[in-house]
């Protein structure tokens, strides 16, 4: 086996197993991977691996976006659905342009998300430690 069919393979078993917590890290973390790629592929002129990456990352913010719960989230679920619309655009301009800049904003911006989720995730980790509840990362 080789080294990148193990790594596939241990990314899939981590998918698999995380709680819904990790996995949206996951995916944010896939999303910021996606666009660091494209913006590789802008500098160097390759529009194929630029498209292919933003495409990724698009689906990884629809599918983020499609994850929201309105009922139980309200304010923060709508906007954070508006952010992802708004993500969306910003991606399809830098693909239609090959714009760095429009991939860059929407890095920060799944950056700050990211962090934040790590936050929270860190404090309810906490919070069951307190209760000696073990909490799965």
């Amino acid at each position: 086996m080789n080294a990148q069919t193990a790594y596939q393979q241990y990314k899939t078993v981590q998918v698999k197993t995380a709680n819904g917590g990790r996995l949206i890290i996951i995916l944010y973390e896939g999303a910021i991977k996606f666009l660091r790629l494209a913006k590789k592929h802008i500098r160097e002129g390759n529009l194929e691996g630029a498209n292919n990456n933003l495409i990724k990352a698009q689906n990884i913010i629809n599918e983020l976006s499609a994850s929201l719960d309105e009922d139980k989230g309200g304010d923060i679920s709508r906007n954070l659905s508006s952010l992802y619309q708004f993500m969306n655009r910003k991606l399809v301009q830098a693909n239609i342009n090959k714009e760095i800049e429009s991939v860059e904003m929407v890095e920060e911006l799944l950056l700050e998300i990211l962090e934040t989720w790590k936050q929270v995730l860190n404090g309810e980790k906490g919070k069951e430690k307190d209760k000696g509840v073990k909490m799965e990362a």
